[in-house]
């Protein structure tokens, strides 16, 4: 079994928890507490942090990390389509059941979603409901209405510093 490895980066009111083994991004996630990072940390975590600080700065659209996340094959085929999604945009969960191939998976493709282990680079945020809606997030709503305002912001040539 690979080595596990974390760090936090706190940026924007947001503490984030990084984890990786000596490759790859393993998860990201929105913590509340800030807890004791790992001894060691390979070049992929310093990657990372570097990449999302640019991202709330407003100056990250794309990252270029290796990912590995652990889920079933379906899963990973919902979070492979969760990257495609473009910057600044948002998708329904109607439009990725859609795009899967079959709009019955609707439900299936959003508890997908849901399970998201690495957030923010897996855009699970820009996700909505077909009404407009800013439906259920992992990383609480406050946290996925300020990712989409943020993009939105960039996006949209207006940062403002918020």
């Amino acid at each position: 079994m690979a080595d596990h490895f974390k760090t936090f980066l706190q940026t924007a009111g947001h503490l984030l928890k990084i984890e990786s083994d000596e490759r790859a991004i393993k998860a990201i996630s929105f913590v509340k507490e800030l807890e004791e990072s790992s001894d060691i940390q390979p070049e992929i975590l310093q990657q990372a942090k570097e990449q999302l600080r640019k991202y709330f700065e407003g100056n990250l659209k794309e990252f270029s990390l290796n990912l590995d996340a652990d889920g079933t094959d379906f899963q990973k085929k919902v979070w492979a389509l969760l990257y495609k999604i473009p910057y600044g945009k948002t998708w329904t969960y109607a439009d990725m059941a859609n795009k899967l191939g079959d709009p019955k998976v609707i439900r299936a493709a959003a508890s997908a979603n849901g399970k998201n282990p690495i957030a923010i680079i897996i855009p699970c945020h820009r996700v909505i409901g077909t009404n407009g809606s800013l439906t259920g997030y992992a990383g609480g709503l406050e946290n996925k209405r300020y990712l989409l305002d943020l993009e939105n912001r960039v996006a949209n040539g207006v940062m403002e510093l918020f």
